[in-house]
């Protein structure tokens, strides 16, 4: 990293040395040697990067890894006691320092060249490897000021592995609405019927096998990319389970958005909460899984008032944003009822999560309670546990509360008088 700290200090001073006609041993910038190693090849996962393209993303990381390396840009313009305006640049908060903006990559790499200066925005497109990759972006240029305005950012992820050397997992945050979602349980340890169970089989066919569906066999030009689902069924019947254990089962992470902790009464909020999760997630392999989607997803209102005209609106946007995930996405809901049947048809799979039956109880109940707890009295224990109609998260706060009461009592063994009650105090509860 170092060396390429030091070859980026000598384009900059070339290139302030060349645009203010100093004397100057280049006669171009691009004469300034990359370092001969392979570090931001390595750290971007690009094999192979322009010039242009290597001083963006040491420009981008320069704040971060060597932030007195752009005090230069703090310069005063005599003529107008301002700083120069082609330097570009943004004042933080916090930070004292320079943080760069696309007006600065233009300015070292293309200067008063409005040719090259085309060739310098053309880097910050979407469909260029370094937004792509997750590398860098520009953001927060105001409405109707020059894109180039905007700030020079490099991606969380990307950070991460040039500070860290560690994958970044973003965490819920007012910035962040949606939470990773992890289980110690595996594939084989759900239990679930067997229409439930072959349409989660379906989805995660189309997890190892989309590349082959839209490349190789062509039909992306017929196919939209990405994989919509709908999960819906009474609470704890395994709806979250699942979508957590296809992300396991596939090695991809799972970023649960609870829609109704996020939907804002205030304007314009809830697109914004919903855009910062769908661009982080745009090109990184997640699974996103939408919780309480009836939240937004339910019934539509007549557009009697501005209010009215909003909240459609907000759906309107989630639902193009879910349409243009080239992702997986699950929303899950406790009532379909509560969905907009129009809503149905942007779904690959609606896929209905039931109570157990007495059979899946027994199996969970196998599942769940310890061996050694059960002693001779097994098959009696089982089958009172079983005859109670109760969904899996039910069935694990029973578990909790024998547990408790085995603590508490100094008990090795469970008897049939503490699992009734256990599970009579859940039937109260519910």
């Amino acid at each position: 990293m170092t060396a390429h700290i030091d070859w980026f200090g000598r384009v900059l001073t070339t290139a302030i040395q060349l645009y203010f006609r100093q004397g100057c041993e280049y006669s171009l910038i691009e004469e300034v040697a990359p370092p001969a190693d392979k570090w931001l090849e390595e750290v971007t996962g690009q094999e192979a990067i322009t010039f242009n393209e290597r001083v963006v993303v040491l420009l981008a990381l320069m704040p971060h890894i060597c932030p007195q390396g752009l005090d230069i840009f703090f310069v005063q313009n005599k003529d107008f006691d301002r700083q120069y305006t082609e330097f570009g640049g943004w004042k933080g908060l916090s930070h004292s320092g320079f943080l760069p903006t696309g007006e600065t990559a233009a300015f070292i790499l293309a200067g008063e060249d409005m040719e090259k200066r085309k060739e310098v925005t053309k880097l910050f497109s979407r469909e260029h490897w370094l937004y792509t990759k997750g590398i860098l972006r520009i953001e927060g240029a105001g409405e109707g000021e020059p894109f180039l305005s905007g700030q020079l950012r490099p991606a969380e992820e990307f950070l991460s592995r040039v500070l860290l050397d560690a994958e970044y997992k973003p965490d819920y945050s007012t910035g962040f609405p949606a939470k990773r979602v992890t289980t110690a349980l595996e594939w084989e340890d759900m239990v679930l019927d067997y229409h439930t169970r072959e349409a989660l089989d379906e989805i995660n066919t189309w997890i190892t096998s989309h590349r082959t569906i839209m490349d190789d066999w062509g039909l992306g030009r017929f196919l939209k990319p990405g994989y919509r689902a709908l999960f819906y069924g009474p609470p704890g019947t395994g709806k979250t389970l699942a979508a957590t254990l296809l992300g396991k089962r596939n090695g991809m992470d799972v970023y649960r958005v609870d829609l109704s902790m996020i939907v804002s009464k205030y304007i314009g909020e809830t697109e914004k909460n919903l855009a910062r999760v769908f661009d982080m997630a745009e090109h990184r392999d997640w699974i996103l899984f939408f919780d309480e989607a009836d939240a937004l997803f339910g019934k539509r209102t007549t557009t009697n008032t501005s209010n009215d005209r909003h909240a459609n609106q907000e759906v309107a946007y989630l639902l193009q944003r879910i349409e243009d995930f080239p992702g997986t996405v699950i929303l899950a809901t406790n009532l379909r009822s509560n969905i907009d049947e129009a809503f149905s048809r942007r779904f690959q799979s609606v896929i209905y999560f039931p109570m157990p039956d007495r059979e899946l109880r027994t199996e969970l109940w196998q599942k769940m309670l310890p061996k050694k707890w059960l002693g001779k009295q097994r098959e009696e224990l089982l089958s009172a546990a079983a005859e109670t109609e109760l969904s899996g998260g039910s069935i694990t706060n029973v578990v909790r509360r024998c547990a408790l009461y085995l603590t508490a009592t100094g008990k090795k063994t469970l008897d049939k008088q503490t699992l009734e009650d256990a599970l009579r105090k859940e039937e109260m509860k519910m």
